[in-house]
């Protein structure tokens, strides 16, 4: 490990903050597209305005201003995200302890995307605006962070279960540590309620479906991107400071 908490959590707080630039930089080159597609969809419902005859009133922050505002909320994110990466880094080091911290680092990455982003996202996939009823978004959230906290609890599970299998051969680890997270997972997306929003007629398919997976592509910047850039931060000094280590002892 590297020497020092203090020196994981710079490391994860840079890990976090380029990996959310990177992030930010896929809401703006590719999530932004389907969004406004969408907006225009919103504004067609009610061109002249809305059904008591009031006009439309031009939005108090421009869209521009507000991508800015969005793409440096994910940076803020990712940087938080970052710490607390590292943090659960240092506290998860007597599992995997045979591989080299950048596989460890990138693997538990992988983990982090798996639980907070893949599997709510299959169940609850991201919605661009005009769909959603507003008087839902309680419920909603609710049931997202419900799956994040199923996801997260099967993460720790899997875990586990390596480090109860480390005495067995890796194929039967690998095998049965998937069966058990395919089975847990397959458990949530089914015990879970649908979704409590349909899609209206006037939204395209495609617009829907680019909004929905390029916000996936934009999770999986952010959550494995720390994992990789965090690794490529910690291996180097993990290195260094056995190769100390050992200059020590001889």
């Amino acid at each position: 490990m590297t020497t020092t908490y203090k020196s994981l959590a710079l490391r994860g707080i840079a890990a976090g903050g380029i990996a959310g630039l990177a992030s930010a930089l896929v809401q703006l080159l590719v999530t932004e597209i389907p969004i406004r597609a969408a907006l225009a969809v919103e504004e067609a419902r009610a061109p002249a305005g809305d059904s008591a005859g009031h006009s439309h009133e031009e939005a108090l922050v421009s869209r521009g201003a507000q991508v800015v505002g969005g793409m440096l909320g994910v940076v803020i994110v990712g940087i938080a995200v970052g710490l607390v990466f590292a943090t659960a880094y240092a506290l998860s080091k007597r599992w995997f302890v045979d591989r080299p911290p950048f596989s460890r680092s990138v693997a538990f990455g992988v983990a982090v995307f798996g639980a907070v982003a893949l599997l709510p996202w299959i169940k609850y996939p991201a919605n661009p605006p005009a769909v959603g009823d507003p008087e839902t978004v309680n419920y909603r959230t609710a049931l997202y962070l419900g799956v994040v906290v199923a996801g997260l609890a099967i993460v720790w599970g899997a875990s586990w279960l390596a480090e109860r299998l480390h005495a067995q051969s890796q194929p039967v680890q690998v095998t049965a540590v998937l069966l058990a997270v395919a089975a847990a997972a397959a458990v949530v997306l089914v015990a879970f309620p649908a979704p409590p929003d349909t899609i209206p007629a006037d939204m395209p398919v495609n617009v829907l479906w680019q909004f929905r997976l390029s916000s996936l592509a934009q999770l999986a910047t952010l959550y494995v991107g720390i994992g990789v850039v965090f690794g490529l931060l910690i291996d180097p000094a993990t290195r260094k400071n056995k190769i100390a280590q050992k200059a020590t002892v001889a």
